[in-house]
């Protein structure tokens, strides 16, 4: 099978990698002549520190480089079975590329999305043939990260899809089928791990650093919002959160943080720049002007009830809305965000009573709709049901 990729970032890098590990003939194309002579060097680097690690050997390390090629001009990528884009999150941009590849791809040639925020419904619409086009959304980094959100849109012939499902299968990724809406799975339920946070901080109920451990400690998270924002980079967080907001018609449950928003225009964007919520001089996270004064187990377990509550609040109404299957929301946050435990399993854990009573309490306290308990959570309090995996 041969893959095109189309972009030679960080992403568009590791796809390939991915494809050509696999036993792809993989064929990576730029515009920007440079970009693809450091994604060539990248994978060099890589494939050596794999030697080193005892992952692989020089036979298969030449394998795999054997299978890339990088060429200058999208015609080069005519013959590829799939054909995979990964650049800019800009849709006009996305469109003109799709139409430049229809021009000189086979019918039967599926055109795949890397995107993870613009809507595949909309990409495909520029195309003559909108029922070849497809996302498949790999997680950073690509050769490590297990996860592969697939989402058919509107026009995704059920061909198309089985096709993708069965390569990514092929690829050993684990692949999650998700409705074409704003943030598919992981980018959408995951929302309230940094907006819930934000919030707790806004309201001065408790510092970054105090947040963080409560969610790692307690939780179980590897890495806490505050660090993890930082981690993601405040450009790219706050942008994906603005996007999700916007889509879903500014939903409260998905409004962004002015205090992220002002570290993005100081250009305090958190790892890549030194600092963001944490300052990263002396390469350990050091929390900019906070003095711990919070830390107490009580109010810890109240932070991580909080946060967790509103995350599985997130996943319960993605079942609601037929996102995406139960299973297949669970394995998206642990597979995709390395989140401890299935956010369904977890609300099965604590207890449906337990999660309705907390959104009450916290609807009851703010008069928000943020806090809106899922109707399918009410509906199983009632029923006293669980959630089936």
């Amino acid at each position: 099978m041969t893959i095109g990729i189309i972009g030679s970032g960080t992403m568009g890098s590791g796809i390939a990698q991915v494809a050509a590990t696999a036993g792809c003939q993989v064929k990576v194309y730029d515009t920007n002549q440079e970009a693809l002579q450091k994604s060539e060097a990248k994978l060099e680097q890589v494939m050596l520190r794999l030697i080193e690690k005892g992952k692989i050997d020089t036979t298969e390390k030449d394998r795999i480089q054997s299978n890339i090629s990088y060429v200058n001009t999208i015609q080069e990528l005519a013959g590829a079975n799939l054909t995979i884009e990964a650049i800019i999150e800009n849709l006009e941009i996305k469109q003109k590329v799709f139409q430049e590849l229809e021009a000189c791809q086979n019918e039967d040639a599926i055109i795949a999305s890397n995107t993870s925020s613009l809507s595949i419904a909309s990409i495909a619409s520029a195309l003559k043939k909108p029922s070849r086009v497809i996302g498949i959304h790999f997680f950073n980094p690509a050769p490590l990260m297990p996860l592969v959100e697939i989402i058919p849109a509107v026009q995704t012939s059920e061909e198309v899809k089985n096709k993708v499902v069965q390569i990514i299968a092929d690829w050993k990724k684990v692949g999650v089928l998700a409705k074409d809406t704003p943030g598919f799975i992981v980018n959408r339920v995951a929302r309230p791990f940094y907006g819930e946070a934000l919030r707790i901080y806004e309201e001065g109920k408790a510092d970054i650093s105090t947040i963080d451990n409560a969610l790692k400690d307690l939780g179980g998270f590897r890495m806490g919002p505050f660090q993890l924002m930082d981690f993601i980079g405040h450009d790219v967080n706050y942008t994906v959160t603005e996007t999700v907001f916007k889509e879903f018609y500014y939903d409260p449950r998905y409004k962004p943080s002015f205090t992220q928003k002002r570290l993005k225009e100081a250009g305090y964007l958190g790892r890549k720049t030194g600092k963001g919520f944490y300052d990263y001089k002396d390469g350990k996270p050091v929390a900019s002007s906070e003095v711990e004064k919070f830390s107490n187990s009580e109010l810890s377990q109240q932070i991580l009830d909080r946060v967790l509550v509103m995350l599985i609040n997130e996943a319960a109404d993605a079942l609601f809305l037929n996102i995406a299957t139960a299973k297949d929301i669970d394995l998206a946050m642990t597979k995709g965000v390395n989140y401890p435990k299935g956010l369904l399993a977890w609300a099965n854990e604590k207890g449906i009573d337990w999660c309705v009573e907390k959104l009450d309490a916290l609807y009851n306290e703010y008069h928000e709709d943020r806090y809106r308990c899922s109707p399918l959570l009410r509906k199983m309090k009632l029923e006293k049901n669980q959630f089936q995996l």
